[in-house]
């Protein structure tokens, strides 16, 4: 079959988005005019919790306790300040009593409670001057939300003689959501134009710039339209909607820069602008469907994790992804239809007397090369393997090197130092952390079930107190065949003498059933329940990324590679995590408060969405390399070759999307920043350190066995697999591995075009 006839067959969807541009175009139009309407509110809808497992018993205690003690599971927190006369002045007193009768009048708010009726000494200030009114605001995170917004001006602020402030743990994470949403606002207007910006640099028209970055808000418009679909079925996190973002962008950049770049290679070629876009939906089109399976893989883990939090990132994340690469593979190539050769239009560099001279980027001859391996790139990676040991060994050893303060990471749960300390709920924890006798927010409830006697209940008591971390304990309160106990630790909320409290409480036997909550307990049982599923996950995403790429490439050794290259480029994220964000270097420049651990769920996402993203990248090197190999048969010039033709394009794309992950890092949520910061760097150092020095070296280390696959294997990869190249191959099945063996035959993928995109 002939070149021409190769590259103008197309498969049957491509077919319908070529011959009828226009039409795909206006049906893409109407449906994200759709998305954004059916997506409009999202995020008012999403909640700022979800770190607990559902199933766990911390979990069961808590709703109890909520169910049968509403009084011991407050949420909502009013700061009194008596302004000077003291909190047991007889007028500071009474105007205390009828707030507090007030907010009990409030609909939503139950179990209400003050210092002023109790005189309990945990409800009053050490210093006499605040004391606070405690209570419970009912109902879903989004229907507590709702209370709070309606009663919070009622009583913030001056109430006669009287400061309010608000706080507690629902106006912590209300707070929180209102401050996320602001952030991601802020950070699309940074990320959108400079996005832009920076394709016009790579694309140089001003055309195929404006063509990912409209892939990209076709895909986060549409999944904010999918996340509005599934608020009404479960709960999803508000984080998720940074994600979105990000991912919407970053990929639609990634993947319309492949296939943008491809499509302007056959142009300047000759090709004709309809076998251009065949050719580039059958190759770089195959290269994106299975980038974004192998990301979509990665955060589809997630799911098997019960906690919210981060099986709300797997919708997110899913979604966006595969958006992106739809509207990739169906909008793009009809868009591509009508602009044909005004792809390259509106050239600005003309502007600075730049006009484009050099041939499109990545196209291999941007050096004056004609076959495309001498330029910087080439350069680069012919230098990398002449020294492969030296680069191998090294860059793994500065990777490990790097990744070493993650053995020091301690594990805790996010709490309202996430917030900027100006946050008015964050103002009050403070102040309650600071000013208040106990360990504010540190308490442990011990949920007691099945009716005891006096006798029974005291001596439990008593057997508690007697435990080498309890400080007291309080109780117990009874009411029917149910009763609490509250303990109050030694040492802080969550450290790992607290921890251990938990267990041991979970083993002191009892006359009665006993369950046990509080913030300790739940960072116990998150624990638990990350490191339970932790295998199944890390084993979805290992097996589906070593099926995907060896259906890509037929090789036993590459996909090992793929894996333990990407998750080496992981390192540095991990301890400049640890290092910044646990230790607090850097805090003050980029203003957080660090806490002395990180929140639980965080290093699950991080791996999940940097793993994805770096196969992402090794999946566009990876095939070329094996397209250039498909059709030469040399593997050093076909790994030079596919480093000069993708290095500047995956450069590109790493730092386009490391700006819309530190734009992501700018929010004022500790969590959030982490998350953007962390997964920028990520992504830098794949593709500026692990994709340009030890994909190379590993490659010449590893010579043509690096294409070896057993007979059987082989085989299944010449039914099933699939391949990037669309050319004729010089090398057809007698090639050999480097033993000589049979075994190491190499399938020309000229020889075969095993799947019609």
């Amino acid at each position: 079959m002939s070149e021409v006839n190769r590259g103008s067959r197309i498969g049957g969807w491509t077919r319908f988005v070529t011959a009828r541009p226009r039409l795909s175009l206006l049906v893409a139009l109407v449906i994200t005019a759709l998305a954004v309407f059916a997506g409009s509110g999202v995020g008012d809808r999403m909640g700022s919790g979800g770190w607990e497992d559902p199933a766990a018993s911390s979990t069961y205690a808590t709703k109890a306790l909520e169910r049968e003690f509403p009084a011991s599971q407050p949420n909502l927190l009013l700061l009194v300040d008596a302004g000077g006369k003291g909190v047991d002045d007889p007028a500071v007193a009474a105007e205390a009593r009828r707030l507090t009768e007030r907010l009990a009048a409030e609909d939503g708010v139950v179990g209400v409670g003050s210092y002023w009726q109790t005189r309990a000494p945990a409800l009053r200030a050490e210093d006499g001057g605040e004391a606070l009114i405690a209570a419970r605001i009912v109902g879903t995170e989004k229907e507590a939300g709702e209370t709070l917004e309606r009663i919070a001006p009622e009583f913030r602020g001056t109430q006669g003689s009287l400061d309010v402030s608000v706080g507690g743990p629902v106006a912590v994470r209300h707070e929180m959501q209102a401050i996320i949403q602001e952030d991601l606002l802020r950070a699309e207007l940074i990320a959108l134009p400079v996005t832009l910006v920076l394709l016009v640099m790579v694309f140089g028209s001003a055309i195929a710039a404006l063509l990912p970055l409209g892939i990209g808000i076709v895909a986060i418009l549409g999944t904010n339209a999918v996340l509005r679909g599934i608020t009404e079925i479960t709960d999803v996190s508000v984080f998720a909607q940074n994600l979105t973002t990000a991912l919407g962008l970053g990929l639609a950049v990634d993947y319309a820069l492949f296939i943008v770049r491809r499509f302007r290679e056959e142009l300047a070629e000759g090709v004709e602008v309809r076998d251009a876009v065949g050719t580039t939906l059958r190759t770089a089109g195959r290269t994106v469907l299975f980038s974004a399976l192998t990301v979509a893989v990665s955060l589809a883990a997630m799911m098997v994790f019960p906690q919210y939090f981060l099986r709300s990132f797997a919708y997110a994340g899913i979604a966006v992804v595969l958006l992106a690469a739809a509207a990739a593979l169906i909008l793009l190539p009809a868009a591509l239809m009508l602009l044909g050769h005004r792809v390259n239009s509106l050239d600005l560099r003309r502007l600075f007397g730049k006009g484009r001279k050099k041939p499109v980027p990545g196209d291999g001859t941007a050096d004056g090369s004609a076959d495309g391996t001498s330029g910087g790139w080439g350069r680069t990676a012919a230098l990398v393997m002449r020294r492969a040991p030296l680069f191998a060994v090294a860059t793994a050893t500065g990777l490990v090197l790097l990744g070493l303060p993650f053995l020091g990471v301690k594990f805790g749960t996010a709490d309202d130092r996430q917030l900027p300390s100006s946050a008015e709920a964050r103002v009050v924890q403070e102040d309650i952390r600071s000013g208040f006798p106990g360990s504010p927010g540190g308490g442990l409830e011990v949920l007691g079930e099945g009716g005891a006697t006096a006798a029974e209940y005291a001596d439990y008591r008593d057997r508690v107190a007697a435990l080498p971390d309890v400080l007291r304990v309080d109780g117990p309160v009874v009411s029917g065949d149910h009763a609490y106990f509250t303990v109050l630790p030694r040492g802080e909320a969550v450290d790992q003498d607290t921890q251990r409290l938990v267990r041991e409480l979970r083993a002191e036997p009892a006359a009665f059933d006993t369950s046990v909550t509080g913030t300790a307990a739940v960072l116990v049982d998150s624990k638990d329940a990350i490191g339970d599923r932790l295998p199944l996950a890390a084993g979805v995403i290992v097996v589906v990324t070593l099926l995907l790429v060896f259906l890509l490439t037929g090789s036993v050794l590459i996909p090992i590679q793929a894996v333990a290259l990407n998750a080496l480029s992981l390192t540095a994220m991990f301890g400049a995590v640890v290092w910044v964000f646990q230790d607090g270097h850097l805090s003050g420049f980029l203003g957080f408060t660090p806490t002395g651990d990180i929140e639980t769920t965080l290093p699950v996402l991080m791996f999940c969405v940097a793993f994805g993203l770096s196969m992402d990248y090794g999946v566009f090197l990876i095939s070329r390399i094996k397209e250039e190999y498909d059709r030469s048969g040399d593997h050093e010039r076909s790994v030079i070759f596919g480093l000069q033709r993708t290095g500047g394009l995956i450069t590109a794309a790493a730092v386009i999307l490391a700006v819309v992950m530190v734009a992501i890092g700018t929010s004022r949520v500790t969590n959030t920043m982490m998350l953007g910061l962390g997964i920028a760097l990520a992504v830098v150092m794949d593709a500026m350190v692990v994709r340009s020095l030890l994909v190379p070296a590993v490659m010449k280390l590893t010579g043509r066995a690096t294409w070896w696959a057993p007979g059987p294997l082989r085989r299944f990869h010449d039914r099933f697999g699939v391949s990037e190249g669309g050319s004729h191959p010089a090398v057809v099945a007698g090639a050999t591995d480097s033993t000589g063996g049979a075994d190491g035959a190499v399938s020309g993928a000229g020889e075969r075009d095993k799947v019609g995109v």
